[in-house]
């Protein structure tokens, strides 16, 4: 694994540093991005720093909108990509036409894609990641650096619930609060929901089934998007909601893409799931993992598999379920 000191050589030397992060981004992909990409255009005036995606920032553009990159762009470039674990999620698939791929992440290193690597599975959000980058290497962290890092971290940590977040964690936010940001606009921001999106919640949980060892699933399918007028990114509101009843320990929330295949999120109150998403096309965390499914029928798989998991959680820790 590369140092942060070598990581920063490789910044000073190329002229155009490109910045990606992961398809349908939550709060840590953009801020994480978006964080390093305004610290950086501070240090280094004169270089060209952009920010590419496929601007499906959708409700998340308050953190930050896309730039324009044309594939000329790449020519001599340095790529750093962030919170992106595997190549299929990578944003924008010019990300291995420049002259040097750096990843900087903190989900499992399943897929080791670049040529230098950063990778820390203990961070609970690439953004803290990126903070100990800039502060190590003496890099501004204004007001607009700030607010992107703390949203990322205040996203992937669940608003600091996860058993991922640390003592650290806690020092890094009160660092970045120091800058001005507004802590409770950002809250809310990443909180708040439409009502079609409070709806979408609701109708997750309308189709909510939970077996008896305490593993749920939901399906959400695009009629029901799009009698919502709901994008895809947008059904990621109802990821958490089987995970507000308290008996269920361990859940898949299934959207189908436009092509009927299905999206699958895996999350975890305690049953270890991210090597059920690697046998998917997927992977991700302990507890909170993304991955796909081709039909209904790798749907019923899926399942079953989070229902094995939970029935030997179940017995190994002595619950009666």
């Amino acid at each position: 694994m590369a140092t942060f000191d070598e990581i920063y050589e490789k910044i000073k030397e190329y002229p155009t540093i490109i910045l990606h992060r992961h398809t349908s981004p939550d709060p840590d992909a953009i801020g994480s991005q978006a964080g390093l990409a305004r610290s950086l255009r501070l240090a280094f005036p004169d270089k060209k720093i952009l920010c590419a995606g496929e601007n499906d920032e959708g409700d998340l553009i308050w953190i930050n909108k896309m730039d324009e990159v044309k594939p000329e762009d790449y020519k001599g470039a340095l790529v750093i990509t962030t919170d992106t674990a595997n190549t299929p999620r990578i944003s924008n698939k010019n990300y291995d036409k420049g002259d040097l791929l750096i990843k900087i992440d903190h989900h499992p290193d399943v897929d080791p894609y670049a040529d230098m690597s950063y990778v820390d599975p203990d961070a609970p959000a690439a953004s803290e990641i990126v903070f100990d980058f800039l502060k190590e290497e003496n890099l501004p962290i204004t007001k607009e650096v700030a607010k992107a890092l703390y949203a990322g971290i205040v996203g992937d940590t669940g608003r600091f619930m996860y058993p991922e977040t640390s003592a650290h964690t806690f020092d890094v936010a009160a660092e970045l609060t120091k800058t001005g940001i507004n802590i409770t606009d950002i809250a809310r921001e990443i909180a708040d929901v439409t009502f079609d999106e409070a709806k979408l919640q609701a109708l997750a949980m309308d189709k909510m089934e939970v077996n008896p060892v305490g593993a749920a699933y939901t399906i959400l399918m695009q009629d029901d998007l799009k009698k919502m007028g709901l994008t895809d990114d947008q059904a990621n509101v109802a990821v958490s909601t089987p995970g507000r009843i308290k008996d269920v320990l361990a859940w898949n929330v299934f959207v189908e893409k436009p092509d009927g295949s299905f999206r699958v999120h895996y999350r975890s109150k305690g049953p270890v799931i991210n090597h059920l998403a690697e046998k998917h096309d997927g992977g991700g965390h302990a507890l909170a993992s993304g991955a796909n499914a081709k039909d209904m029928d790798e749907v019923k798989q899926v399942f079953d598999e989070v229902v094995e998991v939970t029935k030997k959680y179940n017995e190994e820790h002595g619950t009666n379920k």
